[in-house]
């Protein structure tokens, strides 16, 4: 049986106990171990130039140290210490920032992005200026609050109020929740906007899941 390693970069253990049950139903169906871990040397919150520089390495060494994982995911948007991590092993690492954009990309003509601060704002037009997709997002809105203020029986609010903004004034057509700690909140905006809505940490699990039936397919032929 498969093993997917998901890492969360920050030491919010709150936030990997949401992503561990929201992704309980895809293992489920899978049949493949996905395992949560937290990063307990990490920020609270990736939310800054210097929180990446300092998990991008701890990151790393989680992969690297890793003998029994078949997949890792990075689970955090900014996708910090993806380029370390590939280099320290030859199984597949996955970004969620990347799986959500490539995901975004095949299911809409234009995707608007709810970030959590206009630093993430920033950070993501770099990112797609320098893979010449910015013409494809339609608007990138932030919260204005923490990575941890995402945990809170309010936060809802203000990320429907967000989704409501770029699908009706920016006319996003699938939206993507760019931080881990909205994962749980997936469901419930797709069904009050109406729009399709990314998950980052699914998305990823979701492209972790079909490398492993790729290759047990492959090892059969």
């Amino acid at each position: 049986m498969g093993l997917i390693r998901v890492i969360n970069p920050n030491s919010t253990q709150a936030i990997t106990d949401k992503m561990a049950q929201s992704l309980a139903p895809y293992a489920a169906r899978s049949g493949y171990r996905i395992d949560c871990v937290t990063l307990s040397k990490g920020p609270a919150g990736v939310a800054s130039d210097e929180d990446i520089a300092q998990v991008a390495p701890l990151v790393a060494e989680a992969v690297g140290n890793d003998a029994e994982a078949d997949v890792f995911v990075i689970a955090c948007y900014s996708d910090p210490g993806l380029s370390e991590a590939r280099q320290v092993t030859d199984k597949p690492v996955i970004g969620i920032g990347e799986a959500a954009v490539s995901t975004a990309l095949a299911l809409g003509d234009r995707f608007g992005i709810i970030s959590v601060s206009d630093w993430s704002v920033a950070r993501h037009a770099q990112y797609m200026m320098s893979r010449d997709i910015h013409a494809r997002c339609a608007g990138d809105r932030p919260l204005g609050f923490s990575v941890a203020d995402t945990q809170n029986a309010d936060a809802f609010e203000m990320i429907e109020k967000v989704a409501r903004q770029l699908t009706e004034q920016d006319k996003a057509d699938v939206l993507i929740t760019a931080c881990a700690g909205m994962s749980r909140h997936q469901p419930r905006l797709e069904a009050a906007t109406g729009a399709i809505v990314i998950d980052p940490v699914r998305a990823a699990v979701a492209v972790a899941i079909s490398v492993l039936i790729a290759r047990e397919a492959a090892a059969h032929d």
